[in-house]
């Protein structure tokens, strides 16, 4: 299989079902940020040091190609695509907050992004996976998207805000408090 095609070099993209769109059409426009959310992880996941955390990072890695296989898919092609989202997938997610989040202390201001190396990508991947999310909503505006997309991103910003302040604890790094 060869890597190059040469059909894009008009500007257009497949989509899964062969219909042909703009490369900045919106709905490619969140499939691309959801792909650059998945590796912004897979450059995280490379310096976290935490056996469960990586598992965990392998797993949603996962369902991010799957979320952007169903964003990929034009509505009338749906059930082309057998691959989705299920509500255990967001379960998935809030169990591993309430886990991670009962061995942080408590939160008690509003902090700044950075810290350990790791957790400094774990905030930039938060910021990138609200970046999603805000496009994924102004889609679903205009096109019938699953809402469990819309849920499953709004929980993962949530975990990686805890993931981050779990890997500084890890390291013994205090997080950083925004000063007013």
């Amino acid at each position: 299989m060869k890597i190059y095609t040469k059909t894009g070099d008009d500007g257009s993209t497949g989509l899964f079902g062969g219909e042909r769109v703009s490369k900045n059409s919106l709905r490619v426009e969140c499939y691309g940020t959801v792909d650059e959310l998945n590796s912004t992880l897979g450059m995280a996941n490379s310096v976290l040091g935490d056996y469960t955390v990586n598992q965990l990072m392998h797993v949603i890695q996962n369902k991010l190609f799957t979320i952007g296989g169903e964003l990929a898919t034009p509505n009338d092609k749906s059930e082309m695509n057998k691959v989705k989202l299920v509500n255990d997938d967001i379960l998935l997610l809030e169990k591993n907050i309430d886990i991670f989040e009962e061995k942080l202390e408590p939160l008690k201001q509003f902090i700044l992004p950075g810290g350990t190396n790791g957790a400094s990508l774990l905030h930039f991947a938060r910021s990138v996976c609200r970046r999603a999310e805000r496009l994924v909503t102004s889609l679903s505006q205009v096109e019938k998207i699953s809402n469990l997309i819309l849920i499953y991103l709004n929980r993962l910003s949530d975990l990686l805000f805890v993931l981050a302040r779990y890997e500084n604890s890890l390291n013994h790094v205090d997080d950083i408090p925004w000063q007013k």
